[in-house]
C-alpha cells in the first residue's frame, strides 16, 4: 500500500500568501488542513496535532490597533504549545519579514514569534525553517494592504492614478509562487536541523521600475503590444497584473482592416519575436504579391483552403503548396521568392500569421512583385 500523505496544518490560510499556498499544496500528494480566524480553537488544536508540517503564516501586517500584535504573538505561543502538546516533532516552516528586529512595533513582534518557534527547536520539539520575506506579490494579493504591487496592478487595471511618492526607492520582490515553489522542496526535502532559510528568486528593483512595467502591460492591451512577459520578474508582474483585471476587462477589442478581399487583423506586436495577426479571404481571392529581403512569415490555414505560389525573383523558379484547415501545415514565406495566397475553397477563408518583425511603414521590406 501506498504510504499515507503527510498533514500539512496552513495558519493564516485565508490570507493572500495563505490562499495561494493552500491551492498549491492540494495539487500534490499531501493533506492540508487550514486554519483561520474562524477556526475555533479545539478544531484548531485537533488539526495541529494531526500535523506533520505547520506552516505559519497567521500574523498582524498592518492594523489600525497596536493591540492587534500582541495578539499575533499569544496566538504564536498557542500554536507552539499544541506543537509540544503533540508530541510529534513536526517541521515548521514560518513566515517571518526582512523587518525582524527593526525599532517598530511590526520588527519586533516578528522577532518575538520567530523566538517562540525557535524555543521548540532548542528543545528538540520541532524542526523550525524561519523564512524572513521581502516584499510577497502575486494573484489575490489585496490592494492598499498587501503590497505596493497589488495596488498598482489594481489600479492600473481600473485606469485609476497611483501615487509615487520616490521613483528610485528600492524595491525587493519575491513572487508568490516562487516562494511556494520553495515550500514546496522543503517539505519533500525537509531540512535535518533549525535554520533561518536564505529565500531564493527575490528580484531587487525600483518603484519607478515597476510602475514603468505595469503601465506597458496596461497600455499593450489597447496597442497590441507586449513585452518579454516569459520570464523573471516580467512574468511574475505580467501574471500579477492580469489576475487583477476585473471580469469586465477579461477582452477587448482589435480594429480589423476590411476591404472587398476580406481582412487584415493584428493581434500581437512584441519588440524581440515579431507579430502575430490573421487575415480571411473571400472565395478565388488572392492575397499577397509581393518579396521581402529579410522578413519571414509563416502561415496556417485555420479555415477553409488555400493555394501558396512561390516564384523566385532571380531564376524564376516556381513552387506551389496546398494548405487546408483539415490538414493543419505551416507554409513559410522565404527572403527573395515573391508570394501569394489565393482562396481555392468555396467559403472564407481565414489564415493565422507570424512574422518574425514588427510592421515598420518606414521600412516595410515589403516590395510588390506577381507570382
Amino acid at each position: 500500500m501506498p504510504p499515507e500523505p503527510q498533514t500539512v496544518a496552513v495558519t493564516g490560510a485565508a490570507g493572500f500568501i495563505g490562499r495561494n499556498l493552500v491551492v498549491r499544496l492540494r495539487e500534490t500528494n499531501l493533506r492540508v488542513l487550514s486554519l483561520t480566524r474562524e477556526t475555533p480553537l479545539d478544531e484548531a488544536g485537533q488539526i495541529i496535532a494531526a500535523a506533520d508540517v505547520v506552516i505559519h503564516l497567521a500574523g498582524a501586517v498592518r492594523p489600525t490597533d497596536p493591540a492587534e500584535f500582541t495578539r499575533t504573538e499569544a496566538y504564536a505561543g498557542w500554536i507552539c504549545d499544541e506543537i509540544k502538546k503533540s508530541r510529534r516533532r513536526p517541521l515548521v516552516i514560518l513566515s517571518s519579514s526582512i523587518r525582524a528586529g527593526d525599532a517598530t512595533d511590526y520588527g519586533r513582534s516578528k522577532c518575538a514569534v520567530e523566538a517562540a518557534f525557535l524555543d521548540l527547536s532548542r528543545h528538540e520539539q520541532a524542526t523550525v525553517a524561519v523564512y524572513r520575506l521581502p516584499n510577497v506579490f502575486g494573484k489575490w494579493a489585496r490592494p492598499n494592504y498587501n503590497s505596493a504591487v497589488a495596488t498598482f496592478c489594481h489600479n492600473l487595471a481600473r485606469d485609476l492614478a497611483i501615487r509615487i511618492d520616490d521613483p528610485a526607492a528600492p524595491l525587493l520582490l519575491l513572487y508568490v509562487d516562487d516562494l511556494i515553489d520553495q515550500w514546496r522542496a522543503l517539505i519533500a526535502e525537509p531540512p535535518s536541523a533549525s535554520e533561518l532559510v536564505e529565500v531564493d528568486a527575490v528580484h531587487l528593483t525600483t518603484v519607478g521600475e515597476v510602475e514603468t512595467l505595469l503601465r506597458g502591460f496596461a497600455a499593450g492591451r489597447s496597442s497590441g503590444r507586449i513585452g518579454a512577459v516569459g520570464s523573471g520578474l516580467e512574468r511574475a508582474l505580467y501574471a500579477t497584473f492580469v489576475a487583477a483585471l476585473p471580469a469586465e476587462a477579461f477582452s477587448y477589442p482589435l480594429a480589423p482592416h476590411t476591404d472587398n478581399r476580406g481582412s487584415f487583423t493584428e493581434m500581437l506586436k512584441t519588440p524581440a519575436s515579431g507579430q502575430i495577426s490573421y487575415f480571411t479571404a473571400h472565395p478565388g481571392v488572392t492575397r499577397g504579391g509581393h518579396y521581402h529581403h529579410s522578413k519571414v512569415e509563416k502561415f496556417l490555414i485555420v479555415h477553409g483552403e488555400a493555394l501558396f505560389r512561390f516564384r523566385h525573383i532571380l531564376d524564376g523558379d516556381i513552387h506551389e503548396i496546398h494548405a487546408s484547415a483539415d490538414r493543419p501545415l505551416v507554409v513559410e514565406t522565404v527572403p527573395g521568392w515573391t508570394h501569394d495566397v489565393t482562396n481555392v475553397g468555396d467559403g472564407v477563408m481565414v489564415s493565422v500569421i507570424w512574422a518574425n518583425e514588427v510592421f515598420d511603414r518606414e521600412r516595410p521590406d515589403t516590395v510588390a512583385m506577381t507570382v
